[in-house]
C-alpha cells in the first residue's frame, strides 16, 4: 500500500529594498514550501502577502500542517479532501502541489512576460528596446500625479509604435483624477493600452472613467470579494487572476473558464511569489491562459532564486538547505 508524507519548509530571502505595498516596505520576502508524496512528490508555494493577503504567514503555517496531516491520514485512492475554508494562499500551494504530484499540471510553461515598471521609466525603456516578438510591458500608476502617470505613458506609446501597455492603479484614484491621467494620453495611443486595472476606488467610478476615455479596463480587487459576478461590460477587456490572493487552482480555473466564456482575457499574475511560485504560475498560465502574456516579472526584486530556476534569470539559487530556508515538517 502506498504511503503519504509531506514536508513543509519556511523561506525568508531579501527583497529590493525599494519594494512599497500599502505604503510600507517590504524587505525580506517569507513563505512556505510545502512537499506532498504518493508515489510521486509535488511542490508548492505558500506565501501571504503582507497588505493584500487576509492571512498573516504564522496562521497559514498552522492550517497548512493542520490539513496537511489530515491528507495523511487518508488513504491515496480516497476521495479529494477538501480545501475549502482554507486561506487563499493556502489552497493555491496545496492544490497546486496536490495537481503536480497527480501529473495534472502539464511541465511546460510560458516564461514570456510583460516587464514592469515600478518608478524609473529609463529601465523600462531599455528593457523594451531590447525585446523581441510582442512587446507588453505594465507600468504601476497611481502612486505619482496622475498628470505624470499619463505624461509617462503617452511618451511610451509614442516613443514604441508597437508597444501594448498594461496599467494598474490598485483604486488609488478618484474618477477625477483618473481623467487627469486621461487628458495626458493622445485619444490615438489609448487604444493601445489593453487594460488600466481598477482605475478607481469604486467599480462604478472605473466604469465611468471607461465609458468617458475609451480606455478598456480590467477587474483585479473586485475578483476577490465577496460576492463578485463576472459579466460582460462595456470597455472590461480583462480579469487579472492572482492565485495566491484567489484560492485553490480549482478555483482559478472555474474563474478562467467563466471568462473565457464571456470573451473576457484572464491573465495570471503575480503576488510576489520566489521563483518556485512563479514557476508553477508560468506552467499554470501556458496550460490555463494559453496566447496570453502572464504578468509574472516580479523576480528582478529578489537576491535569490528558490528551488526552482525560473528561465534566463542569473540570480543565485538556493536549495533546502540554504541558511535562508528553515524546515518546520
Amino acid at each position: 500500500m502506498e504511503t503519504k508524507s509531506f514536508n513543509l519548509y519556511r523561506y525568508s530571502i531579501p527583497v529590493d529594498s525599494q519594494l512599497i505595498l500599502r505604503g510600507r516596505f517590504l524587505k525580506r520576502r517569507e513563505g512556505l514550501i510545502v512537499r506532498v508524496a504518493c508515489s510521486r512528490d509535488g511542490w508548492g508555494e505558500i506565501a501571504p502577502l503582507p497588505g493584500f493577503s487576509e492571512e498573516t504567514i504564522e496562521q497559514a503555517q498552522e492550517q497548512a500542517i493542520e490539513w496537511l496531516t489530515n491528507w495523511c491520514h487518508a488513504s491515496c485512492e480516497a476521495p479529494r479532501v477538501p480545501l475549502d475554508g482554507c486561506y487563499p494562499s493556502v489552497a493555491f500551494g496545496i492544490s497546486t502541489a496536490m495537481d503536480e504530484m497527480k501529473r495534472y499540471l502539464n511541465e511546460e510553461g510560458n516564461y514570456h512576460t510583460a516587464p514592469l515598471c515600478y518608478g524609473d521609466p529609463d529601465e523600462l525603456y531599455a528593457e523594451l528596446n531590447q525585446m523581441s516578438g510582442d512587446k507588453v510591458a505594465k507600468i504601476k500608476v497611481g502612486m505619482y500625479e496622475a498628470n505624470r502617470d499619463g505624461l509617462i505613458t503617452d511618451m511610451f506609446l509614442e516613443a514604441i509604435p508597437d508597444l501594448q501597455l498594461r496599467l494598474d492603479a490598485n483604486r488609488q484614484w478618484t474618477l477625477e483624477k483618473a481623467l487627469k491621467f486621461a487628458e495626458k494620453v493622445k485619444p490615438q495611443h489609448r487604444s493601445r493600452i489593453q487594460f488600466l486595472e481598477e482605475p478607481c476606488k469604486t467599480r462604478e467610478e472605473s466604469r465611468q472613467f471607461a465609458a468617458q476615455t475609451g480606455i478598456n479596463i480590467a477587474w483585479d480587487e473586485s475578483v476577490r470579494e465577496p460576492g463578485f459576478l463576472l459579466e460582460k461590460e462595456p470597455h472590461l477587456s480583462a480579469i487579472v487572476i492572482k492565485p495566491t490572493l484567489v484560492g485553490s487552482l480549482q478555483d482559478c480555473q472555474k474563474l478562467i473558464a467563466q471568462a473565457h466564456s464571456l470573451g473576457i482575457k484572464a491573465v495570471i499574475s503575480s503576488s510576489i511569489e520566489s521563483s518556485l511560485g512563479l514557476t508553477q504560475l508560468a506552467r499554470i498560465a501556458a496550460q490555463y491562459t494559453p496566447n496570453v502574456t502572464p504578468g509574472l516579472d516580479t523576480l528582478n526584486l529578489m537576491q535569490h532564486q528558490v528551488l526552482r530556476a525560473w528561465q534566463g534569470s542569473d540570480l543565485p539559487l538556493i536549495d533546502l538547505n540554504s541558511e535562508f530556508i528553515t524546515k518546520i515538517v
